[in-house]
């Protein structure tokens, strides 16, 4: 069986009526960048923001009509809102003394996402700074806490977790619309990897990525969890404000290497949070040091201490040095983290010391919002 094109699927939402009856859903323009990677096909329909709701049955009937062309085994398509530059912008706020009531812009509303009871970033502002591999010890760091994790890995360019944590196979579905999670190693986990093949280039403009991301976290059978470690892509974009901005964070960790040239781009990352009012649990310098497999001695590759001192600097929480070392780096590929490989190691202890230190932050902040003490773990 021929594989399904770009021209099979808009011909069939060709069949599909506009919000109104009027037309179709192609020649209205309203059908984004169509995307097809193993039978499985994507995009969004733009629609106003207002009228989003009440248009979910038009969502519907093009994922329906999709299915039914021979060859595609899913369809992940997402309702966007586009707006125009000058319906967006905020109201511009009158100047001192002109005696006019001065005009703010609405505060976004972050819904919760229903059974997590908190949601942690992970990010970074560069790529290859290892916050993947802290991202996943992490969350198992907290699952040996005793607590009910997932993950979701939230880079669609470069998703990590399907290699991490050695997940193969396609996700199921409810309904035939909510994603079940895969799990390994007690946690469930979610990533645009375990949909398309590793090596399929995801060529996404910015509201497809926003309206995978929407799905991957808020139409996924979660269940019951108590945190939810989100691995970010790395940057300051416009996916990770996004999420900053619509998703109910509870907090943020910046996971930085020693050098100054790694910590200027982690300085964009906790001023991003910073401004849209998401706690900053706490710095992790990854790579911090290198111990000699042979003489045992250390050496300081990237500089050693650089993001500890930038932690007290502009006074967030330090969580943690991790060293560069051979054994984390091979189980990470082999997607067996050193967590749950050798949990008695010391690899191990500082991923879990790190992992009580964000949680008892966490549960600080959370307390001091309520204006009772904390219960930290000892």
């Amino acid at each position: 069986m021929a594989a399904p094109s770009k021209e099979d699927v808009l011909d069939r939402l060709k069949q599909v009526p506009g919000p109104d009856g009027q037309g179709n859903i192609v020649e209205l323009g309203l059908v984004s960048d169509v995307f097809i990677a193993d039978g499985k096909v994507f995009f969004s329909i733009s629609v106003p923001a207002a009228r989003a709701k009440e248009l979910e049955p038009l969502r519907a009937a093009a994922e329906d009509a999709v299915k039914t062309i021979p060859g595609v085994s899913s369809a992940m398509v997402a309702l966007t809102a586009e707006k125009k530059a000058s319906a967006t912008a905020p109201a511009p706020s009158a100047p001192a003394g002109s005696g006019e009531p001065r005009r703010e812009p609405a505060p976004r509303v972050k819904s919760e996402v229903e059974g997590i009871g908190a949601i942690i970033a992970v990010a970074s502002g560069k790529g290859g700074v290892g916050k993947s591999t802290t991202a996943v010890n992490l969350a198992l760091g907290l699952k040996g806490l005793g607590l009910k994790v997932g993950v979701l890995d939230a880079d669609i360019y470069g998703p990590s977790m399907p290699r991490l944590l050695h997940i193969g196979g396609r996700p199921k579905t409810v309904n035939g619309r909510t994603l079940v999670p895969m799990e390994a190693y007690g946690l469930k986990v979610m990533s645009i990897g375990f949909l398309v093949d590793e090596e399929t280039p995801m060529i996404w403009r910015g509201p497809m990525v926003i309206s995978a991301l929407t799905q991957m976290l808020r139409e996924v059978a979660w269940g019951e969890l108590d945190v939810l470690i989100v691995d970010m892509p790395p940057g300051t974009g416009d996916a990770q404000l996004t999420m900053a901005q619509q998703v109910p964070l509870a907090g943020a960790v910046i996971v930085s290497t020693p050098q100054d040239l790694s910590l200027i781009d982690a300085r964009k990352g906790w001023n991003m949070f910073k401004k849209v009012d998401v706690p900053l649990l706490g710095l992790v310098e990854n790579m911090s040091y290198f111990v000699c497999p042979d003489c045992g001695s250390t050496h300081d590759i990237f500089g050693h201490g650089g993001a500890q001192k930038e932690a007290e600097k502009i006074g967030i929480p330090f969580l943690g040095a991790v060293p560069l070392h051979i054994d984390i780096r091979e189980m990470s590929d082999a997607g067996t983290p050193v967590t749950v490989t050798a949990p008695d190691g010391p690899h191990a202890k500082i991923y879990g010391e790190i992992a009580e230190k964000v949680w008892n932050n966490h549960l600080a902040r959370k307390e001091s919002a309520r204006g009772g003490p904390a219960i930290v773990f000892e």
